[in-house]
């Protein structure tokens, strides 16, 4: 939260996170704009965006990310093809501490901050993300920013 807020080209930030992650060997993709700028904490969106990116890849098999602008909104989606979040756990894997996989290594699973951290610095830009089926199966995360923040 106490990260200036900065003109940012969102747009190459989400492509640079996706380049790493393929570099890295994970499955991922990018469509959207080469350039877009919006006023974000760049840090602070990348941290978040990172993570989520890099559950799909984990939890999901891939991460195939979007970015477009959506009325008075950015919106970026992360979709994957794994197996979904029940209904019932969707909100609560935003609890400090919540982790879907049941273990306790680390090996398996982080230590159930990942979305909590994602959702306090989405919303400290004005932003939201939330959790959905896709209809062909797998999650799909939608962060959505207002274009003036």
């Amino acid at each position: 939260a106490n990260e200036p807020a900065m003109p940012t080209d969102i747009a190459a930030l989400i492509a640079r996170i996706v380049s790493d992650e393929a570099e890295a060997g994970g499955a991922t993709s990018y469509s959207g704009p080469e350039a877009m700028d919006l006023t974000i904490r760049p840090l602070g969106l990348k941290r978040a965006l990172t993570n989520i990116i890099e559950n799909a890849i984990k939890y999901g098999g891939c991460a195939d990310v979007s970015l477009s602008e959506a009325g008075e909104n950015i919106e970026v989606l992360i979709d994957d093809k794994g197996p979904g979040i029940p209904d019932a756990e969707k909100e609560q894997v935003f609890t400090p501490f919540f982790r879907l996989e049941g273990s306790r290594s680390r090996d398996t699973g982080g230590t159930g901050l990942g979305m909590t951290i994602a959702r306090n610095a989405i919303r400290s830009m004005g932003g939201d993300i939330e959790l959905l089926d896709r209809a062909e199966g797998g999650l799909r995360t939608r962060v959505t920013l207002p274009v003036q923040s």
